[in-house]
């Protein structure tokens, strides 16, 4: 492990996080009550981790405190690594996931000039029965389906955002790892302009990019592996026996650094974590680099 500042009995290493330029959108769900809209944010968020192999990175940013239609709503951001492959996920996810369950509605929620005519698609799917709605400057589709109708806006803004945020989290079981994680993550949930893609907001099986076999881009970060440390050129100190990540997605360099900050600060208040890390690949690939030192 490479030297590092210390806070408490955690060494926090002397290194940075490597992120990415990505794409975004935030729609706002609602639905007739927490039930359905609980459904409706599973569904759309679901096989979104990576978009190594999901195409897409998506999950729940915060519950709304206000809706247009005043019923239970919530705000879900959409990352991909271009607008093409996000106009592409934003058009499925809501007609495959949000207009198929009962009582939802959906609204835009990005603040941009850019925009993508997903409602004006989906309008389709009424089989000329459908209806357009304008109110005030903004203008929804009526579809007619078998409950009642779904409405949806017209169209959905997207901007650029970051994507691959992330600490490391380095303990000395599996007990200590998944409770500093799940500080990390309960710290993180509440703020805005962020998301925790994977399951749980946990990663288990973090990435390197390439692998001995040529058929793949990407296979598990052996550096970080504790079961094959005698095997490889491992970055674990002795003691370290589990490893969790915590990958963050996020509107702005801002939102991103508050989350780590916070994260982190949790994580290593936990008995049993030895150190704190954070991936990167040498600072060549990723745009953004969030170093440890200046965040904590």
């Amino acid at each position: 492990m490479n030297a590092g500042a210390g806070i408490g009995n955690v060494e926090i290493e002397d290194t940075f996080a490597e992120a990415f330029d990505m794409v975004y959108s935030r729609i706002l769900v609602t639905a007739e009550n927490e039930h359905w809209l609980n459904a409706a944010c599973q569904a759309a968020t679901g096989f979104a981790t990576s978009v190594i192999g999901c195409g897409v990175e998506a999950g729940v940013e915060a519950l709304a405190d206000d809706t247009p239609d005043g019923r239970p709503g919530a705000y879900l951001l959409f990352f991909t690594m271009g607008k093409k492959g996000l106009e592409k996920h934003l058009i499925g996810r809501i007609g495959q996931a949000l207009m198929t369950c009962p009582t939802t509605a959906v609204f835009n929620a990005t603040d941009s000039d850019s925009r993508f005519d997903t409602g004006s698609s989906l309008r389709y799917f009424g089989d000329g029965h459908q209806a357009s709605k304008v109110i005030g400057d903004r203008r929804y589709w009526r579809i007619p389906v078998m409950e009642g109708e779904f409405v949806v806006e017209e169209s959905f803004g997207w901007a650029k955002g970051i994507g691959g945020g992330n600490f490391l989290i380095l303990a000395g079981s599996q007990d200590a790892a998944l409770k500093a994680s799940r500080k990390a993550v309960e710290a993180i949930a509440p703020l805005p302009g962020v998301i925790l893609p994977f399951p749980g907001g946990v990663v288990r099986s973090g990435s390197k990019i390439g692998s001995r076999y040529k058929f793949l881009s990407a296979s598990t970060n052996t550096a970080y592996c504790p079961t094959i440390r005698r095997q490889t050129d491992s970055a674990l100190g002795e003691g370290v026996n589990s490893v969790l990540e915590i990958v963050i997605d996020g509107v702005d360099e801002a939102a991103i650094k508050n989350a780590m900050k916070e994260g982190i600060t949790s994580a290593r208040k936990v008995d049993g974590v030895l150190a704190i890390s954070a991936g990167n690949y040498g600072g060549k690939l990723g745009a953004f680099h969030f170093y440890l030192h200046k965040i904590i």
